[in-house]
């Protein structure tokens, strides 16, 4: 299909953008899927100052990269999450525990981040909605379904008005469906796109390395889902359980050895994207694929290369004829 590959830069944070893209670029990106944290990107100042959003386009194009995306995952947990202290990481210092302030900040910066992705010409926003009820995962103490309900319909309320800035301008947001977000698997997915009535702003970040871990079968859940999939997220994880780990992690960090599943660099992993690619192919999707890289295992430089030969690599044309039509007379 010749994808645009582009590589998320949330991960990639610690350097400056103008770095960043140098180095993108040498190693043959097509472009960035931008993160609003780090310096990457500012959706304030994007939203209001248009020589900004000048500066950042011109270290684009000077790179020879494009942005299809931009990203503001760490705002959009802020906005439908139960607050906990890890919050205050997200949000500016001067709201440190403040639940309140925090949501009303998280909620704002989501509305900019439209008119940001506007700006940069950009009709995509990836991100996190947050949820009130992923503490309720596991029914102990017992969870009533009025519970459930009632936390659908908290991000419901507070993620249309935002949404509504999205249709105003042309963006649509792709949440990444994802363990402590509202919607992780299949059926909490259906129930979110059902509560918001389906609405077109409201689609999906396709992100297989979070569904391969829980059990489910990724290219499947493409499938399914295929009118909402607005971006992808090309990322790869491994579930290495011998008897004594367990799939919930252990409350061990990311890149421990004994964790029942982890993050892998493309290719190190479990899930199937040769599935992947011909499920795109055949729902027609052609907007980016985009390398989250995340192993802890890995070198981020080397994992980065690799990554985009894989991509480019399993990124096939679909076929334009059936293969036993020659075998006619």
């Amino acid at each position: 299909m010749g994808r645009k590959v582009t590589i998320f830069t949330g991960q990639w944070a610690d350097l400056s953008f103008s770095e960043l893209a140098q180095i993108m670029s040498g190693i043959g990106y097509d472009g960035l899927e931008i993160a609003c944290w780090g310096d990457h990107l500012d959706v304030q100042k994007a939203a209001e100052d248009s020589s900004y959003v000048e500066e950042k386009l011109e270290i684009l194009a000077k790179n020879n990269l494009g942005v299809w995306a931009i990203g503001n995952h760490l705002a959009g947990q802020c906005v439908g999450d139960r607050y906990d202290p890890r919050l205050d990481n997200f949000a500016p210092e001067k709201y440190a525990g403040q639940p309140e302030e925090i949501r009303k900040w998280a909620v704002e910066e989501m509305k900019l981040t439209a008119v940001a992705a506007k700006n940069l010409g950009v009709e995509v926003v990836t991100g996190f909605t947050g949820s009130p009820i992923w503490k309720f995962f596991y029914s102990f103490p017992q969870t009533t379904e009025a519970m459930i309900e009632e936390g659908f319909e908290q991000i419901v309320e507070l993620w249309n008005p935002i949404l509504d800035v999205f249709k105003e301008n042309g963006v649509k947001f792709a949440l990444e469906v994802h363990p402590t977000e509202i919607a992780f698997d299949f059926y909490t997915t259906e129930k979110l796109l059902d509560k918001f009535d389906w609405r077109p702003e409201f689609g999906i970040n396709f992100d297989p390395s979070h569904l391969i871990w829980q059990g489910m079968t990724p290219h499947l859940f493409l499938r399914d889902f295929s009118e909402r999939i607005y971006h992808v997220h090309m990322k790869d994880a491994a579930v290495s359980l011998n008897g004594r780990e367990g799939i919930l992690g252990s409350h061990l960090p990311f890149g421990d050895r004994r964790r029942g599943w982890d993050f892998r660099s493309l290719c190190h992993g479990a899930v199937d994207f040769d599935e992947i690619i011909r499920e795109l192919n055949k729902m027609n999707y052609t907007g980016p694929l985009s390398v989250e890289w995340e192993d802890s295992g890995m070198d981020r430089i080397y994992g980065a290369e690799e990554a985009l030969r894989f991509v480019r690599n399993v990124d096939f044309d679909p076929s334009n004829l059936a293969f036993d039509d020659s075998m006619e007379k």
